[in-house]
């Protein structure tokens, strides 16, 4: 039974044949490629967090990835209608599955958050959507050697 998926040739295999491992076809393959599960959650902490009406601040939350119908249907939210600006709310409220012990977001925490945590997941839903992922690569101010940096742990000093 021959396995189907993505493969590339072993280095005996192309030696005995006479061929280099770069000369060989993808279709002719015995390894099968390794490749990283999709990551659909992402973890966050958000820079001040968001208080509840018991006083309680809530940092830490994961968000999801964005379906095509996430971003659709907040287009006929009658306040988003009203108001653009308004579609990212609706929109992180739809997507943040977890916030502290709160459970999944809706638009109406998403309202009562600060300034400062709305920005950040703005930029955490584009990154993770647009990328996939929660790295960015970095520079070092004094050396000028880069590295990536993690961003789903935002607090002050912390990659």
């Amino acid at each position: 039974m021959r396995r189907s998926g993505p493969r590339y040739r072993s280095a005996s295999a192309t030696a005995l044949e006479g061929t280099s491992p770069a000369a060989s076809d993808a279709e002719a393959l015995d390894v099968p490629v390794q490749r990283e599960p999709l990551r659909t959650e992402f973890e966050f902490e958000l820079p001040r967090g968001y208080v509840d009406e018991s006083g309680v601040v809530h940092r830490r939350g994961t968000m999801r990835l964005a379906t095509a119908r996430d971003e659709l249907l907040p287009l006929r939210d009658i306040r988003v209608k009203e108001n653009p600006a308004y579609l990212s709310v609706v929109l992180l409220g739809r997507v943040i599955t977890q916030l502290g012990n709160i459970g999944p977001a809706n638009d109406q925490i998403v309202e009562k958050m600060f300034a400062a945590d709305l920005a950040f997941l703005q930029d955490f839903y584009r990154q993770v959507n647009a990328e996939g992922h929660t790295r960015a690569s970095v520079a070092c101010p004094h050396c000028a050697k880069p590295f990536e940096v993690e961003l789903g742990g935002s607090r002050l000093g912390e990659s």
